[in-house]
């Protein structure tokens, strides 16, 4: 159901937004994973406001659709608990590193849950869910024109480090912003448990 805002001009053309959905991280672990960052050339580290973990990306939604959205999101409940952020990884695109990730173990089973129901109820919206394989992590550097060998010091240094438990009560719904420099994202809603 529309609110009465998406009623009043049938001829509205609306742009939309692009949205995820994710974990918000404290400001210690952020400040934990900002002093990594080993200044490599190739690597472009993200900065503090751009730190977190996507639970769904749902890309560009209409205002109407957003609005279903959040009602479904509302309904998503799972038992509060505890995620540790430790390790770091490579995701690779065509042999080389794109993006270098803190990991979250293996995750909890609560986690796994969050996402599940995430998808859910984007699906119970009428929109379409990520569905690709639900690889849980934080992204704190995207690499161009670096080699894995280059980044080996740097992977093995922290494959194990504890950066932080993170207590989940809830999750936010974000939207992007696409720039040269990075995405600026924005709290669009927030969802406690």
């Amino acid at each position: 159901m529309l609110g009465p805002q998406f009623r009043n001009d049938p001829n509205q053309v609306w742009n939309p937004k692009r949205l995820f959905v994710g974990l918000e991280l404290p400001s210690s672990c952020k400040l934990a994973l900002l002093a990594l960052d080993p200044h490599l050339t190739g690597l472009r580290w993200l900065l503090e406001e751009q730190l977190h973990l996507t639970l769904s990306f749902i890309g560009d939604v209409q205002a109407p659709a957003e609005v279903g959205l959040r009602g479904a999101l509302g309904e998503v409940r799972v038992p509060p608990f505890f995620l540790p952020v430790r390790g770091v990884g490579v995701f690779e695109s065509r042999g080389r590193p794109s993006v270098v990730w803190a990991g979250v173990g293996k995750g909890h089973p609560h986690l796994f849950t969050l996402h599940r129901r995430i998808q859910d109820a984007v699906l119970h919206a009428g929109l379409e869910a990520d569905l690709k394989p639900f690889h849980p992590h934080v992204t704190v550097a995207r690499a161009k024109g670096i080699s894995r060998q280059a980044l080996q010091p740097f992977l093995r240094s922290y494959a194990e480090t504890e950066f932080g438990l993170v207590k989940v009560t809830g999750f936010a719904l974000f939207s992007s912003v696409l720039a040269p420099d990075g995405a600026t994202h924005r709290v669009e809603m927030r969802q406690e448990f």
